[in-house]
């Protein structure tokens, strides 16, 4: 999963993380307590994406924050919408009351995926600052279970 969110991070204009990530953070982030994760592997086991919740660290622990990855170059099969059906249902049984999404202004399939999942607008972070220094604005999105 470290392999395919560093394709992701290289490519840029996707993701707010800027620096590679190794597996010893991922299993981490896994430790997360209420942390949800689903992976997306096609017919040979081979990983196409991921998606994660957490609770929102601001909204607190009925509010999961939500993250999705697709191997570049294995988008529009189906990955995401199988991803999403799975994690609502998870989010749902672990007692979340929404899922709340924030995408880098620039990123066109990434609106335009949560849009699609039902996903609605509620907030703005402008300029918001990444490691490399470099300013984004973010758009809020919730989704509610």
């Amino acid at each position: 999963m470290a392999e395919l969110l560093n394709e992701v991070i290289a490519q840029g204009g996707t993701t707010a993380m800027t620096r590679p990530v190794t597996g010893a953070e991922l299993r981490a982030w896994m430790q997360t307590e209420r942390a949800i994760w689903h992976i997306a592997e096609d017919t040979s086991g081979a990983l196409l994406g991921f998606q994660r919740v957490e609770p929102h660290p601001k909204h607190g622990a009925y509010v999961a924050q939500i993250a999705s990855f697709a191997r570049p170059g294995r988008t529009r099969l189906g990955i995401g919408s199988a991803l999403f059906e799975a994690t609502r249902a998870a989010c749902r049984a672990a007692g979340y009351r929404w899922i709340n999404a924030e995408i880098r202004a620039d990123n066109e399939g990434g609106l335009i995926y949560y849009q699609s999942r039902g996903f609605e607008t509620y907030g703005h972070i402008r300029d918001y600052r990444l490691d490399d220094g470099t300013c984004v604005d973010k758009l809020l999105k919730r989704y509610d279970l």
